[in-house]
């Protein structure tokens, strides 16, 4: 179970991440920043490799998680980079990612018995 663990925070902590990365700007803002968009983007694809290295079981536990979706995002960034819809990417940052990270320390809570201050949790 380390590994779910370890991964669970993996997500957590690039949601924490976007979330600083994205405070305090507007859509046009994160789209005039190419640091702002590279950094997000490297977090999203953290995101979305971390889920895929999941155990179904886990994420059949926790089916309120679009796993799938994170997932098909996580290959579209990487694939399709310079197709990449930065509109989609910003929504995903500035909407998504905090409920996903709400929805992962709820997991690692309910799994692991975690508190969720952002620090890596140990075994």
């Amino acid at each position: 179970m380390r590994r779910e663990r370890l991964y669970l925070r993996d997500i957590l902590e690039a949601a924490e991440a976007i979330a600083q990365f994205v405070a305090g700007l507007t859509e046009r803002s994160f789209l005039e920043s190419d640091l702002v968009r590279s950094a997000v983007v490297q977090k999203l694809t953290i995101i979305g490799e971390a889920a895929a290295n999941l155990p179904a079981g886990l994420k059949q536990r926790h089916a309120e998680v679009p796993w799938a979706d994170v997932i098909a995002f996580r290959n579209i960034l990487v694939h399709a980079y310079f197709g990449i819809q930065w509109d989609i990417v910003w929504r995903a940052a500035a909407e998504e990612a905090p409920v996903l990270r709400s929805q992962i320390a709820k997991i690692l809570q309910a799994e692991f018995g975690d508190s969720c201050d952002g620090a890596r949790g140990g075994t």
